[in-house]
């Protein structure tokens, strides 16, 4: 909520700063990319949510909210890095794609394990969660 507000604030203070008058798409190209990019990071954020939710329900707590909190400080990097220059928010937008990638295989690890469960009989959750808390701290690696 606090990263979506100071996103809202930028947004809000650059438009005053260009237009003076209230939000308008039209201004310079500092408003235009202040404005796209939290419009980017808006539309992914439902996204992060849902996979957020299903690896730390379906899989680990602990390396989900480790990769969660991860992506709202890449969010925070791509943001601040699409201000200056639209190829300085390319190492974020690349780290983000691998957290989301993370935690969507940890879902799909969850969902295979329950089905893995229910048809066999063998529960894999102690291995799972143990590759999972070893694997998170490899987001670390640019």
């Amino acid at each position: 909520v606090f990263l979506t507000a100071f996103f809202a604030n930028k947004v809000e203070h650059e438009s005053r700063h260009c237009n003076g008058k209230g939000l308008q798409r039209q201004g310079s190209s500092s408003f235009d990319r202040v404005y796209t990019a939290n419009q980017n990071c808006g539309h992914t954020y439902p996204t992060f949510l849902a996979v957020l939710w299903c690896a730390g329900l379906l899989c680990s707590q602990a390396p989900a909210a480790f990769a969660g909190l991860m992506y709202l400080f890449v969010r925070q990097k791509y943001f601040v890095g699409y201000l200056g220059e639209r190829t300085q928010s390319t190492p974020g937008y690349l780290f983000g794609k691998r957290i989301i990638l993370f935690l969507f295989l940890m879902s799909v690890a969850g969902i295979l394990n329950y089905y893995l469960i229910f048809f066999f009989g063998s529960d894999f959750e102690i291995h799972i969660k143990t590759i999972t808390s070893a694997i998170s701290p490899l987001l670390l690696i640019p």
